[in-house]
């Protein structure tokens, strides 16, 4: 019997399947949360001209002591028309433009205003509290590259680098069903052998974090027929698709027989990897589903193991979730034939430790849980010292 995959070659055989969404042009205000497809290039000095970084009096420099005139006022967006010549101040405001002549500003608090005159508490140097053109920008300097996500700075630095609009990939339409006869809606009375359905809103959230618009969230009891064809519709709505449940072998387990019915190609089922080893992977016509085990930290884990790489390569970003590294703090039990993903969290020493119980239903593991840490397979304990890969939750 052939091996199962590891983390690594099961996302190797997923985003080889991947095929990046579309980019189209986005008005730059809608851009929040969007992967860019192109370079953002400034097209002008930010400033585009020499201002003030304070409130104050724009002057030729000199000497402290000085009493000179004040000769008129450069407010932001009306600036002094004027040019300053020795003797003369300017009444100047934060981010005004500096006049003609001018070279330095002295703060409002280091001078002594009477009447139509200043006198200088301070020497002023060339260039004192003065923001150069370009300062920020520079006009034909690459400002953001492609690959890169938007978030609020990455907005604002678009908008200054003169950009109406920009090329990006538009976000992978999901829809989340969950089966089971046993599942009820959030806060629904439960009889005996029914548990309410946190992997459908949990699942959600992952991916609309990840950058997904969940366009569906559904559910469907243990029966073919019905299985098959909320899938069908679910298929047609969305670039990709999250089951959670029903992937296994048993009599009442409909997703794997439904998605061969509807033409989905299998990329692999199975995983050496703890929780999650039932995963089942594949893609129709460019779309990817994602069949994730039922257990509800089985499908937290396996979504952030597979499905939030391959949201990341379908908007053209780096498929590669950054991991980082600790020191383990206490011995922990090793899995024989399987990788263990564990929910970790950082002990007073530095090292890290369990969050509790890591069985896949125990979905409290989370709480506070810091990074999924990857135990290797193999026998007996993994012991305090040893130096743990971490991957991001």
């Amino acid at each position: 019997m052939a091996s199962l995959p590891s983390i690594d070659e099961a996302r190797a055989i997923l985003l080889a399947a991947v095929r990046p969404l579309t980019p189209t042009d986005v008005p730059v205000g809608d851009a929040l949360g969007l992967v860019l497809a192109e370079d953002v290039v400034a097209a002008h000095d930010v400033p585009a001209f020499a201002n003030s970084a304070m409130d104050g009096f724009a002057v030729r420099a000199g000497q402290a002591g000085q009493r000179l005139r004040i000769a008129g006022e450069s407010r932001a967006g009306e600036p002094y028309a004027g040019t300053i010549v020795d003797g003369e101040a300017i009444r100047i405001s934060t981010g005004a433009a500096l006049p003609a002549g001018a070279d330095g500003v002295l703060p409002i608090e280091l001078v002594e205003v009477d009447g139509d005159a200043v006198v200088l508490g301070e020497a002023v140097a060339p260039g004192r509290n003065v923001r150069d053109p370009g300062d920020d920008l520079r006009a034909g300097t690459t400002v953001l590259t492609a690959g890169t996500r938007v978030g609020p700075a990455e907005l604002g630095i678009a908008i200054g680098a003169g950009r109406m609009a920009v090329l990006a990939a538009p976000r992978p339409r999901l829809a989340v069903v969950t089966t089971g006869d046993e599942l009820v809606e959030a806060g629904a009375p439960l009889r005996t052998g029914q548990i309410h359905d946190s992997n459908g809103p949990t699942l959600a959230a992952l991916a609309a974090r990840a950058g997904a618009e969940v366009v569906g969230r559904g559910h469907v009891v243990d029966d073919a027929q019905a299985t098959r064809e909320v899938i069908a519709e679910a298929l047609d709505a969305a670039d990709v698709l999250v089951l959670a449940g029903g992937v296994s072998v048993g009599p009442h387990d409909h997703v794997k027989p439904a998605l061969a019915a509807l033409g989905v190609r299998e990329l692999l089922w199975r995983v050496a990897l703890r929780p999650g080893k039932p995963t089942w992977l594949g893609e129709r016509d460019g779309k990817l589903v994602f069949g994730l085990p039922g257990n509800p930290v089985s499908a937290y884990v396996t979504f952030l193991l597979f499905a939030r790489p391959a949201l990341n390569a379908l908007q053209g970003a780096d498929a590669t979730v950054p991991r980082t590294r600790a020191v383990l703090g206490v011995a922990v039990p090793r899995n024989p034939g399987r990788d263990e993903c564990i929910r970790i969290q950082r002990r007073p020493d530095g090292t890290v430790e369990p969050t509790g119980r890591q069985d896949s239903h125990i979905l409290s593991s989370l709480l506070g849980a810091e990074a999924l840490a990857i135990i290797p397979r193999g026998d007996g304990e993994l012991a305090a010292g040893t130096e743990l890969v971490l991957e991001p939750v």
